[in-house]
């Protein structure tokens, strides 16, 4: 029986490869279209090395219709799509609005369109806790209120789940569930994928390893005056392997079972806080590694606290996220060691 064969844009990213990997171990065929913009080819290297399959890879960007066209043409069978393809820097948005609506929504749009041409199913798209803003009340289930975007970035994602729901309720023979992710942390356990950003890291736990690994000075912690038990931020933060199997199964869910609605939303967290402390005092109680940080300024933006409250997932999709935070840590550093310069 052949396998179900699906696509999985920006899939050379972090969160895209190890999603890649789960569908592989799963029985799924995997094509990634990625214009390697913020992501490194070699990650089909460590995606071969787990799985013992390399994946088909299009390098290619999204945005432009005409390359989708001539990819849906060469692999015509491709049953779902996994939209990870986006711009994700909240503070680069600010900066760069067109760059982020362009390629986060015209790439979306081709998709939804191309779709029932080559007869694709279904769409899981990759979306975030930001749509909820600063909430009212913590956890926060799929029936919070979507406050005003703070920025272009989480306006994207907004902007985005209101496509999808609108061509949806138009009729289109298309179904979509929409994954809204807290904080997605760590690395394969194996070592031999991970969070790999180009430059200068925009997340909390790359910049927090490379400071660990003296590649930069120390991490900032950004205010710890707020009014949470340390002052510091708290985040859901979800080991991306539990986060990529969750993926898998929404792509199930939406393929295999018939009598499903064609739009659906889950949360993807672990339902409990943690603090930016917290999680520094996790990564050096699992590693016995010490952080250098500072305490700096509150930056613009921030939610002071936000965490979920999974229960739909659980139950719904049998999911659950139950890595513990110290293996995260632990897989974590031992990618970071991996991709040290070698001198």
């Amino acid at each position: 029986m052949a396998k179900t064969k699906i696509l999985v844009t920006g899939g050379t990213g972090y969160i895209g490869s190890h999603t890649t990997v789960e569908l592989q171990q799963a029985g799924y065929e995997v094509v990634i279209i990625d214009n390697l913009s913020n992501s490194n080819i070699k990650v089909l290297d460590g995606i071969e090395h787990i799985t013992g399959i390399r994946p088909a890879f299009v390098e290619g960007d999204m945005t432009d219709i005409e390359t989708m066209r001539r990819l849906f043409t060469d692999y015509p069978d491709i049953k779902g799509i996994i939209n990870f393809a986006a711009s994700k820097a909240v503070g680069e948005s600010v900066e760069k609005p067109l760059l982020y609506y362009r390629n986060n929504l015209v790439g979306l749009l081709n998709l939804l369109e191309l779709m029932p041409q080559f007869g694709v199913k279904g769409i899981v798209f990759s979306s975030s806790c930001t749509v909820y803003g600063e909430p009212d009340t913590n956890p926060i289930d799929e029936s919070a209120p979507i406050k005003p975007a703070t920025s272009p970035y989480g306006n994207t994602k907004q902007i985005s789940e209101e496509i999808i729901s609108d061509v949806i309720h138009a009729g289109a023979p298309i179904k979509s569930i929409l994954l809204r992710y807290f904080n997605p942390v760590g690395a394969h356990p194996s070592g031999e994928i991970g969070e790999l950003p180009i430059g200068v890291p925009q997340n909390l736990i790359p910049y927090l390893t490379q400071a660990a690994a003296g590649i930069r000075k120390e991490l900032t912690v950004f205010g710890n005056d707020y009014p949470t038990p340390d002052g510091t931020c708290i985040r859901d933060f979800i080991d991306v392997v539990d986060l990529a199997r969750a993926h898998v199964i929404a792509m199930h869910r939406m393929l295999d079972n018939a009598d499903t609605a064609p739009l659906e939303i889950f949360n993807l967290g672990t339902g409990r806080g943690l603090s930016v402390l917290q999680l520094i005092e996790s990564f050096e109680r699992a590693t016995g590694v010490k952080v250098p940080y500072h305490i700096g300024a509150r930056r613009a933006g921030d939610i002071e606290k936000i965490w979920a409250d999974p229960k739909k997932a659980n139950e719904v999709l049998g999911w659950k996220a139950d890595t513990d935070i110290d293996d995260t840590m632990r897989n974590a550093w031992k990618w970071q060691l991996k991709v040290m310069p070698k001198n």
